[in-house]
């Protein structure tokens, strides 16, 4: 899902103006696969799947898959409900740099929340 980020994001002209302040990298691990997602003012840049030691990114959000598919619900359990929650019941971590993530927390909360958008659709 998170592949799909760029056309759920960058087809949202509220969401992208919300963002347009921010330009940064960070990391999105589900399980094992770490995604690379690229912000430029909002827009999402790209989204590179796949391990890139040599790659720089400002933060990073990992969680297991599981916790992923249920925070992607169109309707989440409790505890699963926001990003905060995920980390607070310890289904995620978050790491690095928080200064950007906390400067734009809605946004990000939102980017991360779009493919819910999808499941509704489904």
């Amino acid at each position: 899902m998170i592949d799909r980020l760029p056309g759920l994001v960058n087809g949202d002209a509220a969401l992208v103006r919300r963002g347009r302040f921010l330009t940064c990298d960070f990391l999105v691990e589900v399980g094992d696969v770490a995604y690379h997602v690229s912000v430029e003012q909002g827009r999402i840049a790209s989204v590179t799947l796949g391990p890139a030691s040599m790659r720089p990114w400002r933060f990073a959000i990992r969680a297991v898959e599981e916790a992923w598919r249920e925070f992607w619900q169109p309707v989440p359990r409790p505890g699963y409900h926001d990003l905060f929650a995920l980390t607070r019941f310890g289904h995620a971590r978050i790491e690095g740099d928080l200064l950007p993530l906390m400067a734009n927390l809605r946004y990000i909360k939102e980017v991360l929340e779009t493919p819910r958008r999808l499941a509704r659709s489904a």
